[in-house]
């Protein structure tokens, strides 16, 4: 059955271009800087006073919703680089119908009705010809939606909040007038930087196996900017092909300056380049809290993410970057010796010959040098990378959740961190699988009017995605009660 498509509404124009790409920040880039004709601006033309309600005609009920079901693994059932999923209508009917504008608009907005916070961001678009067209804004949800449809990007990034409106930046006097002044705070974590560690896949793939490297990252990162820093609005979000963004979306995170962020990338930062043996951790010790705390979670996945699915030292080569790991000379002639004459050893043997043949009196330092060692080595092969670039400036930009990659076809979606080890990105659909989904679909409506996506398979993400934003809004809702009683208006620039 052919997908439906509803015609849209062409906006007005203003003159922009495409710039460089030097705040994109997701570290797939398809996309090549090509100059373009004037490119539409929505905002020009149409800046109407339009209540929220009238935009949309879901319903924004808030109930419970189940998690999604784990489907069955297959081990071969890998991810890699394919053909586009960006063809033009199946992106019109993604937009049209499937994309969640409603809840999007409300999680930028943190506000009912249209503010700054909303029409001052900055979106960025890929567009279908390899161009990159950035400082898009847009006064509504619908807006935005609208010149999606029109312009089809085959994904578009959100950047900051701007003290004017991103469009007009070439009218003000002084260059300082347009600067961001707010962003959540956001973090990326890419698979590819787990390469020199992970044996089952590199580059764009993923299987399984490797996405055991994310997990781990998803709960270290979570705890600490919780209980380390008291944020609790934190949206963990698929990237669609190798890694997760984490949107740190609490006022006190959007507000926080360069030099801020700066400070909490570091203090999430462990692994260093390396010294001489190729050693990238060396904690300080006492153990700091946070990577003790690391520790006791990351040690729960070594045996079974490392040493049985990675096995990262069965080679030769791998298993000597493991002796130069060890501070003790004379356990590491020993253990050379023993995997000499046991080619292929599996590394959960190898990492269990350290221990005996030390209690076997093959140790010439102490048996804390050998601890400490070992506590470092658990950080180095299961400790989060981060692309710490992404999260020190406000200026940077990120994908947003919900778009589709164009490489595997799956929408970002969010990830319930309550149930983060049955998160599956295998599993997550693709727009094409959606489109199916909504032709195929049978069920009843019970006489409510039904959105799209609430036929799909999409509707467990969206409806996590929904009770985030009205908690984050519910949170916010005093403070923006206060300031209109204080005589404020919401869209005073």
């Amino acid at each position: 059955m052919p997908h439906s498509v509803t015609p849209e509404a062409t906006p007005g124009h203003e003159s922009s271009e495409t710039v460089p790409r030097v705040d994109a920040t997701n570290s797939e880039p398809e996309a090549q800087d090509v100059s373009m004709d004037d490119a539409p601006s929505p905002a020009a033309e149409q800046k109407p006073k339009v209540n929220l309600e009238e935009l949309f005609g879901d319903d924004d009920s808030d109930e419970e919703f189940p998690s999604s079901a784990p489907a069955v693994k297959s081990e071969d059932d890998n991810i890699s680089p394919k053909s586009s999923f960006s063809d033009p209508e199946i992106m019109r009917a993604f937009y049209q119908r499937l994309f969640p504008w409603r809840p999007l608009f409300q999680w930028l907005n943190h506000s009912p009705t249209p503010t700054p916070a909303f029409a001052h961001r900055e979106f960025a678009f890929t567009l279908p010809n390899e161009s990159y067209l950035r400082y898009q804004s847009f006064p509504t949800a619908d807006l935005l939606r609208k010149q999606c449809v029109q312009m089809l990007p085959t994904r578009f990034e959100i950047g900051p909040q701007y003290s004017t409106n991103p469009r007009d930046r070439k009218t003000v006097r002084k260059a300082s007038a347009f600067r961001p002044i707010m962003k959540e705070l956001v973090f990326d974590i890419d698979m590819t930087d787990y390469d020199d560690i992970r044996t089952c896949c590199t580059g764009a793939s993923i299987c399984h196996k490797c996405w055991g490297f994310i997990t781990m990252a998803i709960q270290v990162i979570d705890v600490a900017l919780r209980e380390d820093f008291g944020f609790k609005h934190i949206m963990w979000v698929y990237s669609g092909r190798r890694g997760a963004h984490a949107w740190v979306c609490d006022k006190r995170a959007r507000e926080l300056g360069d030099q801020q962020r700066r400070s909490i990338a570091g203090y999430l930062e462990l692994l260093k380049g390396g010294d001489q043996a190729g050693k990238k951790v060396n904690a300080k010790r006492p153990l700091h809290p946070h990577i003790e705390r690391s520790l006791n979670i990351l040690k729960e996945y070594f045996q079974s993410s490392i040493l049985a699915d990675q096995d990262p030292w069965v080679s030769d080569d791998k298993a000597a970057h493991l002796l130069n790991l060890l501070p003790d000379p004379t356990l590491k002639v020993a253990l050379r010796k023993k995997w000499d004459s046991s080619p292929s050893r599996p590394s959960a043997s190898k990492w269990a010959d350290i221990d005996t043949l030390a209690k076997s009196g093959a140790l010439s330092k102490t048996s804390r040098d050998l601890l400490e060692a070992k506590q470092d080595i658990v950080l180095e092969y299961t400790y989060p990378r981060l692309d710490a670039e992404v999260s020190k400036k406000l200026n940077h930009l990120l994908k947003s959740p919900f778009v589709v990659h164009p490489g595997t076809g799956r929408v970002c979606v969010p990830i319930d961190t309550r149930n983060v080890e049955q998160f599956d990105p295998l599993s997550v659909p693709t727009v094409t699988q959606l489109l199916t989904e909504i032709d195929e679909w049978e069920g009843e409506d019970g006489g409510k009017k039904m959105q799209d996506w609430e036929k799909t398979s999409l509707k467990p993400f969206v409806d996590y995605f929904r009770r985030f934003v009205a908690g984050l809004m519910e949170e916010e809702r005093p403070t923006i009660k206060r300031e209109r009683e204080e005589g404020k208006d919401a869209m005073e620039f």
